[in-house]
């Protein structure tokens, strides 16, 4: 199916995807199309791009189990890809016929080697990458006109890598959130935005890419030392994967049921030492089991995964939103008391009922799930517990009630 353009599933996009991804497609290929006419290559740039080449295919195979690990961690999410910094280095080293062709390879093989996102997305990056490359290019000629390789020196010289390593990092990254935000409309944008942690790793690789850069340049042969480096830090980058996938629910990306009772258990003794109240609330979408029966378990999920983004919105930062396993959540609130918990709850309450999801129906074929309601019971310390679980059986109980009472309601443990 891959190597079969007609059956992407790009074509069953809205018309502005498309149009998006065609776009960029095609402005690439025109770029790549115009430097390879017009930019020469001399036998001297074919060495670094020998060992370019080398370095790029090594890292990659080197890696491969570790970023197929990352990918299934970051669930379709933005991910830092540590083997593009060697398009960085070949922006610095070589002319930009050789760095597309390090791009091709780099990418090609990304997707030979079984990248989750498949062709169609394995080209739109490598596109993305043919931009965000010409753009790097232009800056460091514009800036300041040296030939190749380019290794500027002194402090101007470093304002020029760090001009460079921003315009790189920026074009690309605009590019690749645009596409994930219109294919995608009601994905939250925390969702669609990288993280932090994820900003430090790319300023890590351009760090890298220069290192290599000139090393390659002037002691091509001590390379092997620099990519012991790049080895340790991708290993390193799985840690905060492994211990987000120990705490947080596969399907919702909220706090498993474990782990969301050891954070409740610190922020209740922290409500005890400061006499505050705290609110809990538990949740359950109703007749979720009939409709998952009706619809099926994968569109199932993605309703579960708009709930939980939907939980998130309507919550603090620091709120605590957990998945107590099927349809069922739990939500804690600190600093909450019973005239505040009812109000919070009815209004999330009635934003799940506002709720519409886009879902793959039939035939993969977008379609709109709506009507969902959810029944939620609360429960406030100290009125109706003063631990954990005399909490979370009294909101059982409320919950119970409401389900009782008719559904799609709020129930309060102490009425």
């Amino acid at each position: 199916m891959a190597v079969h353009p007609r059956r992407w599933k790009l074509w069953r996009e809205r018309r502005l995807v498309i149009a998006y991804a065609l776009a960029v497609d095609i402005v690439a290929g025109a770029l790549a199309a115009g430097a390879i006419a017009a930019i020469p290559v001399h036998s001297g740039d074919l060495f670094r791009f020998g060992l370019l080449l080398a370095g790029a295919l090594a890292h990659r195979e080197a890696v491969h189990r570790t970023e197929s690990l990352r990918e299934r961690a970051a669930d379709n999410g933005p991910l830092t890809r540590l083997t593009s910094l060697w398009i960085f280095v070949a922006a610095l080293l070589v002319p930009l016929p050789l760095v597309f062709a390090v791009t091709a390879v780099v990418y090609l093989h990304s997707w030979y080697r079984g990248s989750s996102g498949g062709l169609r997305c394995t080209l739109f990056s490598g596109a993305a990458m043919v931009l965000a490359s010409t753009a790097t290019v232009a800056v460091l000629q514009l800036l300041q006109p040296t030939g190749y390789p380019f290794i500027p020196r002194g402090p101007l010289g470093l304002a020029v890598l760090i001009s460079a390593g921003t315009v790189y990092w920026l074009v690309n990254y605009v590019l690749m959130i645009g596409a994930v935000r219109m294919s995608d409309p009601l994905r939250p944008a925390r969702q669609v935005l990288v993280n932090p942690s994820e900003q430090l790793v790319v300023a890590a690789s351009l760090g890298l890419a220069v290192a290599f850069a000139v090393m390659l340049a002037e002691q091509p042969w001590l390379s092997p030392v620099l990519m012991t480096t790049v080895f340790a830090l991708h290993r390193a980058l799985l840690l905060p994967h492994f211990q987000q996938a120990a705490r947080t629910d596969s399907k919702t990306g909220l706090l498993t049921a474990g782990f969301w009772r050891e954070e409740a258990d610190r922020e209740l003794e922290r409500a005890r030492r400061l006499l505050d109240p705290l609110g809990v609330l538990m949740l359950d979408l109703d007749h979720f089991k009939s409709f998952n029966d009706r619809m099926g378990h994968l569109v199932g999920d993605q309703v579960l995964r708009a709930v939980a983004d939907e939980l998130r919105s309507q919550t603090r930062p620091y709120d605590l939103v957990g998945r107590f396993g099927g349809e069922e959540f739990v939500i804690l609130l600190p600093g909450v008391g019973t005239a505040q918990v009812e109000h919070i709850a009815d209004r999330i309450r009635e934003r799940i009922s506002q709720l519409r999801v886009l879902v793959d129906g039939p035939h993969n074929r977008p379609a709109t799930v709506d009507g969902i309601s959810v029944s939620i019971g609360a429960a406030v310390r100290p009125d109706d517990g003063d631990d954990i679980d005399r909490l979370l059986l009294a909101a059982d109980g409320a919950l119970m009630a409401a389900k009782a009472a008719g559904r799609d309601r709020v129930q309060l443990a102490t009425r």
